[in-house]
C-alpha cells in the first residue's frame, strides 16, 4: 500500500525540527480530543488485524488452486509480521496530523490536492482500483456521519482561529485512509488482498466514525467550543449493524440473549450440529423411560454448571473427572427431586459434547507438556459455560476465552517434564488464571477479556526477556563461529609453512602455540586477506627460513640482513597477542643460538655446546580449541537427498522440537539461530538460554533414529476443533 492519488496528504510538520513548539500552541483541550481518538483507533486497528487471519484463511479456502491459496497464506504471514509497525506508524501519522494544525494554512493545502490530483491523471490499474475503493470507503462516512463531522471541523476551526477543511481533518476519514495507507505501503500483497485488508479497515475502523466524533464533539462542547449547534442524530442500531460487525460479541447484544447473534455465527453453530447430531443423548438422567420429560432452560443449566464448578478436582483427581458424566448425575439428582426428567435442550446439548470433545483432543495431545494438560482440563467447566452463553466462540479465532486458551498453550510450549514447574513464575500465572476462572466465573465472559489483559501482559514480559538473552546466545554463537573459521584458516597457514620441512623442535612449538595465536587475533580483527594477515604469514615463513641451513653463497648475508626486521615483528606480533614476556624472551635465546649456529663454519661444529633437537612436521597440524579439546568433525556423510536431511532443511527459526534423551527424559527447546559459517543449529530452552547444538549431518541422525520431533505450534483450540470436526465427519460417513 502506497500513497493514494485521491487522498490528499496532510502537510508533515518537519519532525527533525523541535516539534514540541506547535504541540505547545495547540489548546489542551485539542490535546485531549486527540488523545481520545487514538484510544479508540488504536482499538479498531487491534480489532482488524486480531480478525485478518480468519478473513484470509476463509479466503484461501475458497482459492481455485495452490498459487492463489499461497497468495493468501503469504499474506497472512505479511500482516502477522508488520502488525506492530503499521499500528505504530498509523497513530505516528496521527499525531503528528494534530502537530501540523498549529502551521496549518488552507491556500497552500489547496494547492497541494490540485497537484496531486493532477500527478494521479496516469495511474497504473492497481492504483485505480485502490482509489475507487478509498473514495468508494471515504463516501459512505461522509454520507452516514458527514454532519458530525462537519460539527466537528467547524469547532476545530473556531478552536484554531482559521478555517479547516474536512479533507485536513485529522479525524476525517480522508486522512484516516491516507494514515493506514501510508503506514501499510511495505505489504508485500498483490491488489485483491490490499482490497481485502482495506475492507477490513472500513468495517473495524471506519464504521465507528459516529462514536469517534460524538466523543470529540462532546469534549469541545463541555469546554464551550460552539455549544449551541444542533446535536447530530443518533445512527440507529440496525444502521449500525449493517456498517460493522463487531469484534466483540457483547456489542451485538449476546449479553441480551442470543437472538442478535451474528448471522454468520449462526451458520457456523448449525453446521456443527448437523454434525453433532449423532453423538446426542450422551447427556441425560438416568431415570425410567416413562418418566416425563421437561426441558431444562440454558440458564438454570449455567446454574448447575456453577455448582459442578466449585466441585471441579485437585490436579491429582483429574483423571477421574468426566464432564458429561458429572453432569448426568447431576441432571439425575435433580430430575429425582422434582419428580420429571429434566433433560438439556438440543442446542445446549450440542455445546457440551462439542466442548467435552474438544477437551479430550486438547488432553491426548502430544505437543502439551503433561503439567499444562492438568490445568487446562480444570478449565473444561468455564470455557463450556462461556460458549453457551456466546457461540461465537467457536466461530471467532479472536474470541477473549478462546485467545486465552491458545495463550496459555503457547507460553508453555517450552516447558519441560522437570519436577520443579510448580515453582515456575509461568506456571504459578496460569494457575492463578484457572482458580480465578473456577472462583469468579459466573455468566459476565468479561472475565476473560480481563484476564487476557493481565496474561498478555505477562507474558509479554518473560517474552522480552527471553529475547534478550536470546539475542546474546546468538551473538555468542556468532562470535564463535568466526573464531572457528579463523582457527581453521590458521591451521591451513601453519600446514602450509611447516608440512614436510625438518625444524628445530622449539621453532615447531613456538609456532604452533605462540605465533598461530598472533595470526588467529589477526584473522579476527583484519581478515585474511588483509596486509596485516599477509605481514604476519611472511614473518612466519622468514622466522622458518632463517633457522635452516642453506647452501646458497649469500645465505649467510640475507640471514644478516633478515634477523634484526624478524625479531622487531616477532616482538610487535607478540606484544600484540599479550604472549608471556618470560617465555618470550625464553624463545628469543634459543634462536639467537641457532641463528649463531648457522653462521658457524663446518669446523667449528664441535664447539657447540648444544646441538638442537631437531623434527621433521609430517602430521596435519590442529589447534586445539578454546576448552582445550579437539574440534570434533562429523565422520559420516549423507546424501543430500535424505529423508532426515530433508526434515532439517524443514526447521525454522523459532520452531519448537522436542529431544528424547533417554526413556524417561525428553528435553523441549527452541532452534534460535542456525549459523551459515559452522552449518551449526543452535537451541535455547524457554528462558533463551543455550541448552544444545548439533550441526546439520548429526540432527539428521538425530531425526532418523527417532530421538527428535518437531512440535506443532499452531494454536490449539484450532487444533483440537480441527480434529474433532475430522472425526465427527468420519462418523457421519461411517453411518
Amino acid at each position: 500500500m502506497h500513497n493514494d492519488g485521491n487522498v490528499v496528504p496532510l502537510h508533515k510538520a518537519a519532525t527533525d525540527q523541535a516539534t514540541h513548539s506547535p504541540l505547545a500552541r495547540l489548546p489542551v483541550i485539542l490535546l485531549q480530543v486527540r488523545d481520545k481518538a487514538a484510544q479508540q483507533l488504536k482499538q479498531g486497528l487491534q480489532a482488524l488485524f486480531d480478525n485478518a487471519d480468519d478473513t484470509l484463511f476463509e479466503m484461501a479456502d475458497r482459492a481455485r488452486d495452490n498459487v492463489e491459496q499461497n497468495i493468501f497464506f503469504e499474506a497472512m504471514r505479511d500482516l502477522r509480521l508488520k502488525r506492530k509497525s503499521i499500528e505504530r506508524g498509523f497513530l505516528e501519522q496521527f499525531f503528528e496530523a494534530f502537530v501540523s494544525l498549529a502551521q496549518y494554512d488552507i491556500a497552500q493545502a489547496a494547492l497541494r490536492r490540485a497537484l496531486v490530483f493532477d500527478a494521479s491523471a496516469s495511474m497504473p490499474h492497481d492504483d485505480m482500483e485502490r482509489n475507487v475503493a478509498v473514495e468508494a470507503m471515504v463516501g459512505k462516512v461522509l454520507n452516514r456521519d458527514g454532519f458530525a463531522l462537519d460539527q466537528l471541523t467547524a469547532r476545530l476551526s473556531t478552536l484554531l482561529g482559521k478555517t479547516l477543511v474536512e479533507q485536513h481533518n485529522p479525524l476525517g476519514p480522508t486522512l484516516l485512509c491516507e494514515y493506514f495507507l501510508q503506514a501499510g505501503r511495505n505489504l508485500g500483497m498483490e491488489i485483491k488482498v490490499k482490497l481485502i485488508i482495506l475492507k477490513l479497515f472500513e468495517r473495524y475502523v471506519l464504521s465507528n466514525a459516529d462514536q469517534l466524533y460524538a466523543e470529540a464533539n462532546q469534549l469541545l462542547i463541555a469546554t464551550g467550543v460552539l455549544p449551541d449547534l444542533k446535536p447530530a442524530p443518533a445512527r440507529r442500531a440496525t444502521d449500525r449493524a449493517a456498517a460493522s460487525v463487531r469484534a466483540d460479541p457483547a456489542e451485538t447484544g449476546v449479553r441480551t440473549g442470543n437472538t442478535q447473534i451474528d448471522e454468520g455465527v449462526q451458520q457456523v453453530f448449525a453446521a456443527l450440529q448437523e454434525l453433532l447430531f449423532h453423538v446426542r443423548g450422551s447427556v441425560a438422567p438416568t431415570l425410567e423411560v416413562s418418566a416425563q420429560t421437561q426441558p431444562i432452560s440454558t440458564r438454570d443449566l449455567l446454574r448447575l454448571l456453577s455448582h459442578l464448578q466449585q466441585y471441579v478436582p485437585a490436579l491429582a483427581a483429574q483423571d477421574d473427572f468426566d464432564l458429561r458424566t458429572q453432569l448426568e448425575q447431576l441432571l439425575t439428582r435433580v430430575s429425582v427431586k422434582s419428580g420429571k426428567s429434566r433433560v438439556v435442550g438440543v442446542a445446549d446439548e450440542d455445546v457440551i459434547n462439542l466442548i467435552a470433545m474438544l477437551f479430550e483432543c486438547i488432553l491426548d495431545d502430544r505437543n502439551l507438556p503433561d503439567s499444562l494438560k492438568a490445568l487446562i482440563g480444570r478449565l473444561q467447566i468455564p470455557m463450556l459455560k462461556v460458549a453457551v452463553l456466546d457461540k461465537s466462540f467457536f466461530s471467532r479465532s479472536s474470541h477473549p476465552a478462546r485467545r486465552l486458551l491458545n495463550e496459555i498453550a503457547a507460553a508453555a510450549m517450552g516447558w519441560g517434564e522437570c519436577d520443579d514447574h510448580e515453582r515456575d513464575s509461568l506456571y504459578l500465572r496460569i494457575e492463578q488464571v484457572v482458580q480465578r476462572l473456577l472462583n469468579d466465573f459466573v455468566d459476565d465472559p468479561a472475565i476473560f477479556s480481563e484476564l487476557l489483559a493481565d496474561f498478555l501482559a505477562f507474558t509479554h514480559d518473560e517474552r522480552r526477556r527471553s529475547e534478550l538473552l536470546e539475542q546474546r546466545t546468538r551473538d555468542a554463537e556468532e562470535g564463535r563461529a568466526r573464531t572457528e573459521l579463523a582457527r581453521q584458516r590458521v591451521e591451513q597457514a601453519l600446514n602450509q609453512a611447516l608440512m614436510g620441512k625438518v625444524l628445530p623442535h622449539s621453532v615447531v612449538a613456538f609456532v604452533q602455540e605462540a605465533w598461530s595465536k598472533v595470526l588467529l587475533l589477526t584473522c579476527l580483527k583484519h581478515g585474511d586477506q588483509s596486509a596485516e594477515w599477509h605481514a604476519d604469514v611472511q614473518t612466519m615463513a622468514q622466522l622458518i627460513w632463517s633457522v635452516q641451513r642453506h647452501d646458497e653463497p649469500d645465505a649467510s648475508l640475507r640471514l644478516l640482513s633478515l634477523v634484526p626486521g624478524l625479531l622487531k615483528s616477532l616482538r610487535d606480533g607478540l606484544n600484540s597477542s599479550a604472549f608471556d614476556p618470560f617465555a618470550t624472551g625464553e624463545f628469543f635465546s634459543k634462536l639467537e643460538a641457532l641463528h649463531v649456529q648457522l653462521f658457524e663454519r663446518p669446523d667449528q661444529k664441535s664447539m657447540a655446546v648444544d646441538a638442537p633437537m631437531m623434527v621433521e612436521v609430517q602430521q596435519q597440524i590442529v589447534l586445539r580449541t578454546a576448552d582445550e579439546g579437539p574440534v570434533e568433525t562429523p565422520s559420516m556423510r549423507l546424501p543430500e537427498d535424505d529423508f532426515a536431511l530433508l526434515q532439517v532443511d524443514q526447521l525454522r527459526l523459532g520452531c519448537w522440537v522436542e529431544f528424547q534423551e533417554d526413556q524417561e527424559n525428553t528435553l523441549r527447546c527452541k532452534l534460535a539461530a542456525i549459523i551459515q559459517a559452522t552449518g551449526k543449529y543452535i537451541f535455547v530452552n524457554r528462558t533463551g538460554m543455550k541448552v544444545l547444538e548439533h550441526s546439520r549431518t548429526a540432527l539428521a541422525l538425530e531425526f532418523r533414529r527417532g530421538a527428535v520431533r518437531t512440535l506443532d505450534d499452531t494454536l490449539l483450540f484450532d487444533r483440537a476443533l480441527e480434529s474433532v470436526l475430522g472425526n465427527l465427519r468420519r462418523l457421519n460417513r461411517g453411518k
